[in-house]
């Protein structure tokens, strides 16, 4: 019998944001990942987690289910930028007693969603 691999079997053999795009079949400006890689593989991430908790057992479903996660990730980057979009904690600015506001984000905090 031969079975799936689960999603991070799957996933495993994927090192850049291009591997990803290219394994999904996403149709990607080199530029904008360039600039976005690792900003489009969290949200990809945190899409994956909040949407697809369970990915599907069959693989044509689970392909496109993460093609599909990926792509919107990839847009929300070709239509915006990082700090618009907050996906990491540094950009996300918290306001200051004095004034102003401040980037600093405790490493213990850093990469959480």
């Amino acid at each position: 019998m031969n079975e799936t691999p689960p999603l991070a079997e799957e996933l495993a053999e994927l090192n850049s944001a291009e591997d990803f795009l290219d394994h999904f079949g996403v149709a990607y400006d080199p530029a904008v990942v360039r600039v976005n890689r690792l900003h489009i593989l969290q949200r990809f991430h945190d899409y994956l987690a909040k949407q697809l908790p369970a990915p599907p057992a069959d693989a044509a479903a689970r392909h496109a289910a993460c093609r599909q996660w990926l792509c919107r990730a990839y847009e929300d980057f070709a239509a915006s930028d990082a700090q618009t979009e907050k996906v990491f904690a540094v950009f996300r600015n918290g306001a200051r007693a004095e004034g102003g506001s401040t980037a600093f984000v405790p490493l213990d905090k850093a990469f959480l969603p």
